[in-house]
């Protein structure tokens, strides 16, 4: 089958997981979940568990919070797809890696830097692997515009992550009301 790297994007709750999911099914092949999931409260530990239950069992999972290319690497077995939920965590996780995230003096330069390093290689391991990719994330730049700086830095972060990895994919669907409507190519 051919191999074909894509980007699900839409907001909370639009069936983004659900429809990568179909995909991978459909394909039939040996599937890696990555899931980049902290479960930092009991709501948040309830959700991941419910992700899981409704995961076929044979599909392998590995959770991982950064460096995420280089698990995939270590960890990527026989499986011909793989399917990373969600860039938007992932993000959020390199995000707290710097501390306080209340904090004024926060190091904008050393978060960018360290974001763009981890998606960088993303992209080599999405382009090195013998498998097919199904990116999950949330477009967050349809809403308001957040009230506060650091919202409005991880908006902003987390656009830029998902310009490069669309940049860097074959096909991009937008998911609206659990329907998804293909971006890239333009039909």
């Amino acid at each position: 089958m051919r191999l074909i790297n894509i980007l699900i994007i839409g907001g909370a709750g639009s069936g983004k997981s659900h429809f990568a999911q179909e995909l991978a099914f459909k394909r039939g092949e040996p599937v890696l979940f990555v899931a980049t999931a902290v479960a930092g409260d009991e709501e948040m530990r309830q959700r991941i568990e419910e992700h899981q239950r409704k995961r076929p069992k044979s599909w392998k999972t590995l959770e991982v919070t950064t460096k995420v290319a280089s698990q995939i690497r270590e960890k990527i077995g026989g499986a011909r797809v793989v399917i990373v939920d969600c860039i938007t965590l992932l993000v959020n996780n390199i995000f707290s890696q710097y501390g306080d995230t209340t904090d004024a003096q926060i190091d904008v330069p050393l978060i960018e830097k360290s974001l763009t390093a981890e998606i960088d290689e993303l992209i080599k391991v999405i382009n090195q692997i013998d498998a097919s990719f199904i990116i999950v994330t949330n477009e967050v730049g349809l809403g308001l515009v957040p009230a506060n700086r650091l919202g409005r830095l991880y908006r902003d972060l987390l656009a830029k992550t998902n310009r490069m990895l669309a940049q860097a994919v074959d096909e991009v669907y937008l998911m609206v009301a659990g329907l998804p409507l293909p971006i890239k190519p333009a039909i």
